[in-house]
C-alpha cells in the first residue's frame, strides 16, 4: 500500500485511531511503556542488507525503495492519551504514517502481555503444545485446499514467539503452509511473502473522488500499478452487495481473487463463486482468501466446503501467534480522515464497523446501502 502512496496520493494527509475491543482490560496503566517503545521506533533504519532484499521482490520498484532509504518514523505522530481507556491517534502525511499500524499494535500487545502473563517455562510448553496440535489437526484433515499463510504480526505475543511459531509452521504443516506476511520471518524462514490491500486504501478513497466511485477508483488504482501482480480485492469495506456490484468483469478478469474478512464465510464465498460463474469465469481459476478470526477448525470447514470449486487460503493470525493459554487482546487501528474528511469502514459483521462521524457514517451507508450495524 506503501507504494501505491508514494506514486498516487503524495500528499495526502490522514488520522488514525486505536481501540480495544476486549471487554474489561484497561491499557491505560501502559500507557507509558508504550509510548517508550513507539520512541524508539523513531530510531529504526532499513539496512543496505534489507533494501537489497526487498529489491528481489518484483512488484516493488526502484523509486519507491529509493524513497525508503531515507525514510524515517516519526514518534511524535503518534499521540497516546489517557481518558476513559487508552487513546492512540495517529497524524500525518500517510507516505509516512502508514508504517505505525502493524509495530504500535505489536507493542500494545507485547508490553501488555510480558507484564499480565510473562514468558516462562510452562507458557512456552503450553503455546508449543497448542500448536502442534493445531497442525496436527490441518494434516490429518487430508484436505489439499487447507492452504494456511500466517497473518500474525499485529496481535502476537511477543515478538520471539512469533520467530518460534513460524519455525514449527514451516516445519509442521509442510506444503500446507504458503508462507507469512511478516517480510523479515519470511526471509529468515526462506517463505514466500503474503498480503492484500487493506481496508485503509479503499478507505481513504472515499475523500478521492466521488462516494460511488470510491471503491471502483481504489480497485482500478491497484489495478494500475501492480499490473497483474499483488492480485486479491478486499471485499468488505462497504459491505458485501456494494463490492459485488462493484467488482466487475473487468475486475474479475484482471484481479487474481477476493479477501474475506467479515461476514458469514460461506454465505460469502458462495456468492463468490456465483458472481464469477455470472461473468463466464471458472472459479477454480481464482482464490477465495480468508482471514476473519480463523483458527484451523474454522479453516478446516470452509476448506471442507469448498474443496474442487474454487481455490482457497487462509489467512489466520491471532490464534497461531497468541494461543497460549491467555485471552488475546482484540485491538485494531483504523484510519479515521482522509485529508480532513470523515472515512470509514462498512463491516459486514456486527461490531467492526469504526468511523468517529455518525452524519458521515449515515451517508456512507445511504450511498452503498450498507447494513446497519
Amino acid at each position: 500500500m506503501q507504494q501505491v502512496v508514494y506514486h498516487r496520493y503524495p500528499l495526502a494527509d490522514v488520522e488514525y485511531g486505536f481501540r480495544c475491543r476486549t471487554p474489561e482490560v484497561d491499557l491505560r496503566p501502559f500507557a507509558g511503556e508504550i509510548a517508550d517503545e513507539v520512541a524508539h521506533l523513531g530510531s529504526l533504519r532499513l539496512s543496505e542488507e534489507d533494501l537489497s532484499f526487498l529489491g528481489t521482490l518484483p512488484y516493488l520498484k526502484p523509486g519507491f525503495l529509493e524513497s525508503l532509504r531515507e525514510l524515517r518514523l516519526d514518534p511524535s505522530d503518534v499521540e497516546i492519551v489517557c481518558e476513559d481507556a487508552l487513546k492512540i491517534t495517529i497524524r500525518g502525511n500517510w507516505y509516512r504514517t502508514i508504517l505505525f499500524e502493524v509495530p504500535v499494535l505489536a507493542i500494545v500487545n507485547e508490553v501488555f502481555f510480558r507484564s499480565a502473563h510473562p514468558w516462562s517455562v510452562r507458557v512456552g510448553e503450553e503455546g508449543r503444545r497448542r500448536l502442534i496440535e493445531k497442525c496436527r489437526l490441518a494434516r490429518a484433515s487430508g484436505l489439499d485446499n487447507l492452504r494456511i499463510i500466517e497473518f500474525g504480526t499485529r496481535r502476537r505475543y511477543s515478538r520471539a514467539w512469533q520467530d518460534e511459531a513460524v519455525g514449527m509452521l514451516r516445519k509442521e504443516l509442510g506444503d500446507l503452509f504458503l508462507g507469512t506476511s511478516n517480510i523479515e520471518l519470511a526471509r529468515k524462514y526462506g517463505l514466500k511473502r503474503y498480503g492484500t490491500m487493506a481496508h485503509e486504501f479503499l478507505q481513504a478513497c472515499q475523500a478521492f473522488v466521488a462516494l460511488p466511485d470510491s471503491q471502483k477508483h481504489a480497485l482500478e488504482t491497484w489495478m494500475q500499478e501492480y499490473r497483474g501482480q499483488l492480485g486479491i480485492a478486499l471485499s468488505d469495506v462497504v459491505g458485501m452487495d456494494a463490492f459485488f456490484r462493484d467488482f466487475d468483469r473487468l475486475f474479475c478478469q484482471a484481479y487474481d481473487g477476493a479477501r474475506h474478512d467479515s461476514g458469514d464465510a460461506i454465505a460469502w464465498g458462495e456468492r463468490l463463486i456465483a458472481h464469477y460463474e455470472a461473468f463466464g469465469i471458472d472459479p477454480r481459476t481464482k482464490q477465495a482468501v480468508f482471514t476473519d478470526s480463523l483458527d484451523i477448525p474454522r479453516a478446516i470447514e470452509i476448506a471442507r466446503h469448498f474443496r474442487g470449486r474454487i481455490g482457497t487460503q487462509f489467512g489466520i493470525g491471532t490464534n497461531l501467534t497468541n494461543d497460549l493459554g491467555f485471552t488475546a487482546l482484540n485491538i485494531v487501528i483504523k484510519m479515521t480522515r482522509c485529508n480532513g474528511r470523515p472515512v470509514a469502514k462498512l463491516s459486514d459483521a456486527p461490531g467492526k464497523t469504526i468511523c468517529e462521524d455518525e452524519v458521515y457514517l449515515s451517508y456512507l451507508r445511504s450511498v452503498f446501502a450498507g447494513p446497519a450495524k
